[in-house]
């Protein structure tokens, strides 16, 4: 019985903007992405005696069906390389669900990257980025990791120098956000501020912590903020302690706070997790998957 084990991490956007309606019904953006070393564990555990795939968690929020992308993940390629035998698929939730975090692409991306070795199918990154666009957007990210700037469905990536020891405080509140409502609810018209990508991509270069704190937008924002105050709540509790800058991740509800010191950002920790029980004190993950 072969087994593998990974770190699933999650992500956060540094900024996000919607450029238009495409053709297909979907949106064109620009956004810059950066892996977060907050994780969920995976293991693979090969099944030869079995044809089935199998989520196994004791999460209670996420599917253990085909409606999982992980599922979908290991589906894709059984299908394509005609893979007679089954896999379990053992997902340890410590990424919060639904969060705008990328939590369920990087569980796929997970499963693609531990099959590829386990099944030793010897397909290169780019081969398992090809395939993870057709599972999800973010899937792709997910398995490259680091940073990048992600255009087109977020699926186009330019590989970026990272945050490197960057203190980062995540708080999940405890609603649900539908992405594709946020998404239908976008005015562009109404868009006043646009994120400047030149200038946040100079701020990390220089390492420009407060900066890239005062440049980070999120268009995003104009629609979640106004259905739920919670995120507007989170943010400014964030900078009353002490964070460089606040900005929700992706569609929402997760808020973060980019810190420079530890001692504030622990004290921040402390102080919000009283009133939200999902807040995590991490840093961002700035050397991709390559040693996993």
């Amino acid at each position: 019985m072969k087994k593998i084990q990974l770190k699933s991490r999650a992500k956060i956007n540094l900024s996000l903007d919607v450029l238009g309606k495409r053709p297909d019904g979907y949106h064109e953006v620009k956004m810059i992405m950066q892996e977060i070393d907050l994780y969920d564990n995976i293991i693979l555990v090969e099944k030869r005696h079995e044809d089935s795939i199998k989520i196994i968690s004791e999460c209670p929020y996420i599917p253990k069906d085909r409606t999982n992308i992980a599922y979908r993940a290991a589906e894709v390629l059984k299908k394509n390389f005609d893979i007679s035998w089954g896999v379990n698929i053992y997902i340890e939730k410590n990424i919060p669900v639904a969060a705008g975090m990328a939590g369920g692409s990087s569980n796929a991306a997970a499963v693609l990257k531990g099959l590829n070795t386990l099944w030793d199918l010897k397909l290169t990154q780019q081969q398992l980025m090809d395939i993870g666009i057709t599972i999800g957007a973010d899937v792709p990210f997910c398995i490259m990791g680091g940073a990048a700037i992600a255009e087109g469905m977020g699926e186009k990536l330019t590989p970026i120098e990272g945050l490197r020891n960057t203190w980062i405080l995540v708080a999940k509140p405890s609603i649900s956000v539908s992405t594709a409502e946020v998404y239908s609810r976008l005015d562009l018209e109404k868009i006043n501020k646009k994120p400047d990508t030149e200038k946040l991509l100079e701020a990390m270069e220089r390492g420009d912590l407060y900066a890239l704190s005062h440049n980070m937008v999120n268009v995003l924002e104009t629609v979640t903020l106004k259905q739920h105050p919670i995120i507007k709540e989170l943010k400014r509790k964030m900078m009353e302690y002490q964070a460089l800058g606040s900005m929700m991740s992706g569609s929402g509800p997760t808020v973060f706070g980019i810190y420079k010191d530890y001692k504030k950002a622990k004290s921040a920790k402390n102080n919000l997790a009283i009133i939200n029980k999902q807040t995590f004190l991490i840093q961002s993950y700035s050397k991709g998957n390559k040693d996993e």
